[in-house]
Formats: structure tokens, C-alpha cells, sequence
């Protein structure tokens, strides 16, 4: 990672770097390893690439290991990850025996002996009765959890509930457990390649690539290809919202490892956008940072209209530009979104066609909700808070039974 700590500064203050400093010599040489189901695609893999090198220039021994799984385990996971958004899953004895399988197998070939084990997500839950003694064991759940399916629920509580804490991303998400719980919102990174400034050369190049007419009005949704996210809504919004307005509308997404539903979303997405020249459906590789750092900087709105939630970082990501968003008020998105103030929050397609109509019209509104929205973004949700907040927590591991020191109300910190 390029420059390191000090070069936050210019974004969070020196102070706030010394504090990150002084919180590593707390937790000099302690051995923390995360664990998660996919190298690349999605903002839990993201975040681990850019905190684990921030947690090891502290002073802290920070691993990264990535769970194996087939096919038929990551299609059980998947309807694990939907089940635990709501959707109504049959859990099979069979898809059981299956996450069960995979879980022993991964158990035989992976140590876990560091002082904390952090595991992320359902997928690598059940690695926990592997548990060494002595050893600290946090579940990281980066899925809105809000109104769960019960039998799916049910199924990875039996694991969670014998950590020492859980780690949710907003208040609604957290569940009756007999653990600690603790809120922690997920960051971007202001210096990584999705994030920093780009050249109007390297924006205009991108979006030349794409077929996109720069000089037309854009709105994009950048996602991955998830029903949750409503591509097919999105695609319904801006039909209704071009009766009114010229403008262009641009899917762009990636996949990951761990979710086999992508390419039926992405052809439904294109199916629907039939021969429309107007409307762009483009999948893109997860390493394309620098190309949807240019969309996001070449849009005129930018949508994340989720049905479901967890936190939704491509919200901070697009604020941090300085953009107008309109997103789904679900999950951790009210988080970064004051409605009217730093962005713009819906509920259907009708009422996102509206702001869509709303702020191409307005583009002085549009401009000020953009602005507000980076400085949410700059105060609360950057890296240097996130690092700062996973400190404290494993800090708080080392004196189990003291009161929750320095993350304040909202267990985010600053």
C-alpha cells in the first residue's frame, strides 16, 4: 500500500493518524487472522485488502486466509445469504450435510491458533468448534439481518452464538444473542484505485470504451448482479424517467467467487434492456477499480436501489465523489444518507424515477447533495475510522468484561 498511514492525513487530520499509532503499541505483536469466502468481488474482500496492510504497520500480526468451498456448498450459501435477507428458504437436510462437509474440510487444512480469529459472514461460521483455548473469536456479519428467515436464522445462530462477540453494521441488524454485540459500519478507502482522483483523460478514455455519449446526461447503478440490488427495477425507473428527460442509463457490475446467481441476473438484466441504445449493461472483472472510479466520476446521478441491504458501500463510494445518490432506504444505506441533505432516499420504482427526473432538472440541488454527501462520507466513513474501530474491539478482547471504552453511543466511534 502506497504511502501508508501518513498519507490519510490530508484527509482525517495528523491527530487522528498519532491516535491510530498510539492504539497499535496497545496491541503490538498480537496474532490476528480473518477469514472469509472469497479473495476478490464484494466490499468484504475489499475492505480486508486494505486493512490488512494498515493493521500490520501498527504493530499488529494481521493474516488473511480464504475458505475453499465447491459449487454445490457456495449454491448453499447463497440461499443462506438470501434466507438471512428475508427470502423464504427451504434449508435441506441435504444443504445442511453439504455446509457441514465443507466446513470439516476446510477445518483439517487451516490453523487457527492467533490470539483473535475473525471470521466474516456465514459461509466460514461453523469453523468456530475448532476454537483453541485462550483465543478470542469475533463473527463479522456484513448482511442486514433485520427480519430474517427463522429456520435460516436458526441454522447459523447455532455457531454465532458461541463467539465472544458479533460485529453488525447498523442497529437493526443486531439479534438476541447471549454475546456482546457491537456495531461497527464497513469504510472506503479515499487512496485505493476505485476512490482516488483520476485524470479527465483516464475518465473520458473509460467512458469512450463503454459507448456512452458524454455529452448526454448519465445515471448508473454500479452493483454487483444480485437480485437484491433490483437491477431490473433500475432499468424500470429510468424507462419512466426518460419520458421526461434525455439521459443514458449504465449497469455495470462484477461477480464473485461465492455467488453462482450472478450470470442469471446479468442475462435477465440484458434480456430486459433488449436492442435499447440507451440503456448499457456492462459486467466488468473485480479488479476494474480505476474503470468504476471513472463511471462514477463521468455519471450525472448515481443509483443503488436496493431491496436489501447490508451496508452498501457503493453509497459511500459514489458520495465520495461529490455525486448525487439515490438509493433504497434499506439496510446501513440511511447511514450515509440524510433524505434531501446528502443524498436521496426510495422505496419503489415510481418514486426513484421521480428523483431521477428531480435531479437532472436541478442540477444546482444535485450538485449540493453531492458535496454533502462527501463530507458525511469524510467524517464517518473512511478507512482510518474503520481501523480505529477494530482496534478498540480488540482491545476490548483483551479486558473481556469491561464496558465497551471509547466506541461511544453508536458503537461506530470516530
Amino acid at each position: 500500500m502506497t504511502g501508508g498511514l501518513d498519507a490519510y492525513a490530508p484527509f482525517v487530520g495528523a491527530g487522528t493518524i498519532e491516535e491510530l499509532r498510539l492504539l497499535g503499541d496497545q496491541l503490538r505483536n498480537r496474532r490476528v487472522q480473518n477469514i472469509n469466502s472469497t479473495a476478490v468481488g464484494g466490499g468484504v474482500a475489499e475492505i480486508l485488502n486494505r486493512l490488512i496492510p494498515l493493521l500490520r504497520e501498527v504493530g499488529i500480526d494481521a493474516r488473511w486466509d480464504v475458505m475453499r468451498g465447491g459449487d454445490e456448498f457456495y449454491a448453499v450459501t447463497k440461499a443462506i445469504h438470501n434466507g438471512l435477507h428475508g427470502k423464504p428458504v427451504p434449508l435441506t437436510d441435504q444443504d445442511v450435510e453439504v455446509f457441514r462437509q465443507t466446513t470439516e474440510q476446510n477445518l483439517r487444512t487451516l490453523e487457527l491458533s492467533d490470539d483473535i480469529v475473525f471470521i466474516h459472514d456465514p459461509q466460514p461460521a461453523g469453523f468456530i468448534k475448532r476454537r483453541a483455548p485462550g483465543s478470542r473469536w469475533i463473527w463479522r456479519c456484513h448482511i442486514d439481518l433485520s427480519s430474517p428467515w427463522p429456520a435460516v436464522w436458526d441454522f447459523v445462530r447455532e455457531s454465532v452464538e458461541h463467539y465472544d462477540v458479533a460485529v453488525f453494521s447498523a442497529p437493526q441488524f443486531s439479534r438476541t444473542l447471549p454475546i456482546d454485540q457491537v456495531l461497527i459500519s464497513p469504510s472506503i478507502d479515499p487512496l485505493a484505485d476505485k476512490n482516488r482522483e483520476l485524470d479527465p483523460h483516464t475518465i473520458d478514455s473509460v467512458i469512450a470504451g463503454l459507448g456512452i455519449d458524454p455529452s448526454r446526461p448519465l445515471v448508473t447503478q454500479v452493483s454487483r448482479f444480485d437480485r437484491l440490488k433490483d437491477p431490473l427495477g433500475v432499468i424500470e425507473a429510468f424507462q419512466l424517467a426518460r419520458k421526461y428527460n434525455d439521459a443514458q442509463l449504465l449497469l455495470v457490475g462484477g461477480s464473485a467467487t461465492d455467488d453462482p446467481e450472478g450470470r442469471e441476473v446479468l442475462a435477465e438484466c440484458r434480456e430486459r434492456a433488449g436492442t435499447d441504445p440507451d440503456i448499457h449493461v456492462v459486467e466488468l472483472p473485480p479488479t476494474a477499480n480505476i474503470e468504476i472510479n471513472a463511471i462514477q466520476r463521468a455519471s450525472t446521478v448515481i443509483l443503488q436501489k436496493s431491496l436489501r441491504e447490508g451496508f452498501g458501500l457503493t453509497v459511500s463510494e459514489a458520495l465520495w465523489k461529490g455525486k448525487p445518490v439515490i438509493a433504497g432506504a434499506v439496510g446501513g444505506i440511511p447511514l450515509q444518507i440524510t433524505h434531501k441533505y446528502s443524498g436521496i432516499l426510495t422505496h419503489t420504482v415510481e418514486g426513484t424515477a421521480y428523483w431521477i427526473k428531480q435531479l437532472l432538472n436541478a442540477p444546482e440541488f444535485a450538485r449540493r447533495l453531492g458535496e454533502n454527501g462527501r463530507e458525511h462520507v469524510r467524517q464517518n466513513f473512511l478507512l482510518t475510522r474503520h481501523l480505529r474501530d477494530y482496534m478498540l474491539l480488540f482491545l476490548y478482547l483483551d479486558h473481556l468484561g469491561e464496558s465497551l471504552v471509547g466506541l461511544g453511543a453508536d458503537g461506530r466511534g470516530r
